[in-house]
């Protein structure tokens, strides 16, 4: 399941150590390493004896507790049982296991949660490339926000593990992936058939099974979940979410095949943000609502197929998939400012159907009489897209801002090579063509028509490893994120029917990264970073307004340290600290602080597996401050949270978990904006202020999970 594991012989190598060192990278492959993200491909020689030499610990009941390694200390994978053991506000909660990534939400919990990572407010995912089982979750030219990332169709129980990476140094990534990306995958079976059934306060009811029959020579996974909840919110919720997943797999890592559907519905109410003065005038509660009608309802549905098959040089690999996803969303952040009689509530409307695959090919081969591992593939992605933007209220349309029919087509080809040059010496090096084809179809004419670019993104990492407890890390590489296909296309605003400036289809970038890892022993391994990213141009797409906001270009640095310490075999301690400083370039008077930039994020956590019955993890989580205007002057307050899950099994079929989630019952902001609003009786042209969402009460929920043999 993706194990990385470690050059650590210093002797010349025998042939038959050779074939083992080409044959173990070639199994590393069939695992997933190179394309679905477990990206370690370094190997354990030892001349006497050639064996693979795995780096993780593994824990009481088999559970490995360490990170797999890979080419830079950027990156990991974790594993089943430590998600498992870490409570979860929401299914996007599992991405907080990714070093210095925030998950927060600005809504309600059926719409994408907002995300942070090394300098960037990720918005809903722009510059975070996520992929559930291959299938790209990011959505392209979303009514919402270009890279829309949902995840509220994942079953946390059935995920099998998470590969994650930082920065732009792979050649696999393409699109959204500057800051990062994670690959989540879902496990093919599940060791005994249960079902789970949680209860909480404000009305949180949770289900979720899931069983693996075996079918012919393979296994079938079947699992669903069904959730309720009213949230402590003034104005509930009534969240309600249902999710199916079936897959069908058969064969090995190297040969076989999978078959995987999804289904996901959810509909809710929405708390948006609100003004804080509207709280300290006692106008409404913390929990409070401007405007009961918000919140949406949305769909997702998806067929994939993976097929693996082992060559005589090789592996080779082929995915397709298929995607159609709906979404109603309506919000309203400014309340009266630009529609006093009526409000100023809209809805976007995304409808969209979606298809595409990848082909990838490895094989062993010799570059300049050393050992290396020659990967290249194809990507390709289409997408047909039916986008409308309205003025509403109490979710009814007035009026139409702009109707739009797109087409985004995008495909990739890559290679890269890893060249073993010495026992302690390799690199890898890639790169990827990328081309993106975008086409418009307005309500407004002057916004219709189609635009392209192309993209080359050459990628370096070396790898230099001294002794066998340190490892040294570079890394350069370019990477990009395309912009939405209306943006690339807008030239009148549709609400002004002033002129407007289209952007450039792709926003390239550029990063580097140095870093260290060091294992003195089995139990610790610690590992910082450097890196430094530059972005020449952040022109967005703007899915409120329906139209373009220009941004500047930027740079980004910062440092990341990060501890995973195993005291005893069924404990972990995680500790992360990552700090970044991210500023515009130029010498706008407005100021170079970007808003939203969040500076320093910090974790620790501690997960406890298997002993004498008890499992559970605490997990804490600091966010410092960052500024919501250019000039700095305004910022968003620190805090810091804490959760806990303790888990109790009673016999061998029978568990009791216990979640308390803000635990010391912290009030604090998940999000907080500064921009102009207007309440009743406020001047026409609005008041500036903070805009918050508050993070949710001490929630505590009680799950009992029975397992059928």
């Amino acid at each position: 399941m993706g194990l990385a594991l470690k050059l650590r012989t210093h002797q010349a190598p025998s042939a038959m150590a050779a074939r083992t060192l080409l044959n173990s990278m070639l199994a590393l492959i069939a695992l997933g390493c190179c394309e679905t993200g477990v990206l370690a491909q370094t190997m354990a020689l030892d001349s006497a004896q050639p064996t693979l030499a795995p780096v993780s610990v593994t824990a009481a009941g088999g559970a490995a507790l360490a990170d797999a390694e890979t080419d830079a200390p950027s990156g990991g994978f974790i594993d089943a049982a430590r998600i498992q053991a870490r409570p979860m506000l929401r299914p996007a909660d599992v991405l907080e296991w990714v070093p210095g990534l925030v998950v927060t939400q600005h809504s309600g919990d059926g719409k994408a949660n907002q995300y942070f990572l090394r300098g960037f407010n990720l918005d809903h995912g722009t510059d975070f490339l996520t992929t559930v089982d291959g299938v790209p979750v990011n959505l392209p030219s979303h009514a919402h926000g270009h890279g829309y990332t949902d995840l509220n169709f994942m079953i946390p129980e059935l995920v099998r593990g998470i590969a994650w990476r930082k920065g732009p140094y792979w050649a696999s990534e393409g699109d959204f992936s500057s800051a990062g990306a994670a690959e989540i995958s879902w496990m093919d079976r599940v060791e005994h058939a249960f079902g789970q059934v949680t209860l909480g306060g404000q009305g949180y009811r949770r289900l979720v099974a899931a069983a693996s029959p075996r079918v012919a020579d393979g296994h079938l996974l079947l699992g669903v979940e069904g959730l309720s909840n009213d949230g402590p919110w003034e104005v509930p919720q009534d969240a309600q979410r249902l999710n199916l997943l079936t897959r069908f797999s058969q064969g090995t890592p190297r040969d076989g095949f999978s078959l995987t559907a999804t289904a996901y519905r959810g509909r809710w109410t929405a708390t948006d943000q609100i003004p804080q003065r509207a709280i300290d005038s006692g106008l409404i509660g913390r929990f409070g609502s401007l405007d009961a009608s918000s919140g949406g309802q949305t769909s997702r549905f998806s067929l994939s197929g993976q097929w693996r098959r082992s060559l005589h040089d090789g592996q080779l690999e082929a995915q397709v998939w298929a995607l159609h996803y709906r979404l109603n969303l309506f919000s309203n952040f400014t309340y009266a400012l630009d529609r006093p009689e009526t409000g100023d509530q809209f809805e976007q409307a995304d409808r969209r159907n979606a298809v595409g695959g990848r082909i990838t090919r490895t094989l062993r081969h010799t570059l300049a009489g050393q050992p290396s591992l020659l990967t290249f593939g194809l990507q390709f992605r289409h997408d047909r897209i039916a986008s409308g933007l309205y003025d509403t209220q109490a979710r009814l349309r007035l009026d139409t801002t702009r109707e739009d029919r797109i087409e985004s087509t995008s495909s990739a080809l890559y290679a890269q090579t890893q060249t073993f040059w010495t026992n302690h010496f390799r690199t890898t090096l890639g790169a990827r063509v990328d081309h993106l084809h975008q086409q418009v179809a307005a309500s407004l004419p002057a916004n219709s028509g189609s635009a392209g670019a192309t993209q080359v993104s050459p990628k370096l990492t070396a790898t230099y490893t001294p002794s066998p407890a340190i490892e040294a890390f570079a890394a350069i590489g370019r990477g990009f994120h395309s912009n939405d296909a209306r943006g690339a296309l807008t030239r009148v605003d549709p609400k002004t029917g002033e002129p407007a400036l289209p952007v450039p289809v792709l926003s390239p970038s550029t990063g580097q990264e140095m870093g260290l890892r060091w294992t003195p022993s089995s139990a610790l391994q610690v590992s910082a970073t450097w890196w430094w990213l530059a972005i020449g141009s952040e022109l967005v797409f703007v899915g409120d307004a329906g139209t373009t906001e220009p941004s500047r270009a930027s740079r980004r640095r910062g440092l990341e340290a990060h501890v995973r310490w195993l005291p005893q075999p069924w404990v972990a301690v995680d500790a992360d600290w990552s700090h970044s400083r991210a500023r515009f370039v130029d010498d706008d008077p407005a100021g170079p602080f970007i808003p939203g930039a969040l500076a320093g994020v910090g974790s620790l956590g501690v997960t406890v597996l298997g002993r004498d019955g008890w499992s559970g993890g605490l997990h804490a989580r600091y966010l410092g401050k960052r500024p919501l205007v250019e000039d700095g002057s305004i910022t968003a307050q620190p805090f810091a949270l804490v959760d806990l899950r303790l888990s109790r099994k009673l016999d061998s079929r029978t568990t009791l978990m216990l979640d308390a989630l803000n635990l010391t019952n912290r009030s604090a902001a998940d999000m907080v904006y500064w921009y102009r609003s207007r309440l009743a009786g406020e001047p026409a042209a609005g008041v500036d202020g903070l805009h918050m969402h508050p993070v949710e009460p001490r929630t505590i929920r009680l799950s009992l999970r029975i397992s059928f043999p």
